[in-house]
């Protein structure tokens, strides 16, 4: 007799599996049979767990941002180290980058996502960590757009391979060397 597969590892595997299809194929281009047949499970797991194919989503980016969080500290005193960090976390992780493109087309326009809360605090803390490192009592609106901008330059490499290639040509595969010029662009325009 085949052991029952946990719960917990039921929407582990079908996190897993759906990860590689919504980064490969986005929201709408997703198929849940090719989830569920990835997980090795009925796809009527996939609603008993998560309830759609959007939750099943959102589910994913939330914990693959829970991820990124886990391993990349607070900005801090050095922002410069901070984007040098974040620049080889989605460099290694390409599925993110990817995910995050297919959730802003997929979800152009909306106000809310599901689970905006919790990244919206997640970023107040990031950038409170700017702020106090910049000497700031409360973060301004100016700390937050640096936020933005840092993570911008972070995603770029990844998410624009294409237009490095044409502007850069064999640099462009030099990830060490952008990740550096980036760190040191940061630390520049920070001064």
């Amino acid at each position: 007799m085949t052991p029952k597969v946990s719960t917990a590892a039921t929407r582990a595997a079908l996190l897993e599996a759906a990860r590689e299809e919504f980064a490969a194929y986005g929201v709408a281009g997703a198929r849940v049979d090719r989830i569920a047949e990835r997980a090795g499970v009925n796809k009527e797991r996939i609603y008993g767990h998560f309830g759609s194919k959007e939750k099943l989503f959102d589910a994913v980016i939330t914990e693959a941002l829970d991820d990124l969080t886990a391993q990349i500290a607070l900005p801090g005193a050095d922002p410069a180290d901070y984007v040098a960090k974040l620049t080889d976390y989605y460099h290694r992780h390409p599925d993110l980058v990817r995910l995050l493109m297919w959730e802003a087309l997929n979800y152009r326009g909306q106000e809310l996502l599901e689970g905006q809360e919790a990244r919206v605090q997640r970023c107040g803390r990031k950038t409170a960590s700017l702020a106090a490192a910049r000497g700031e009592r409360e973060p301004s609106v100016a700390t937050a757009r640096t936020l933005f901008m840092l993570t911008g330059l972070a995603l770029l490499p990844s998410m624009m391979p294409q237009l490095a290639r044409i502007i850069l040509g064999d640099a462009a595969e030099d990830h060490e060397g952008m990740r550096d010029q980036i760190a040191a662009f940061v630390a520049t325009a920070l001064k």
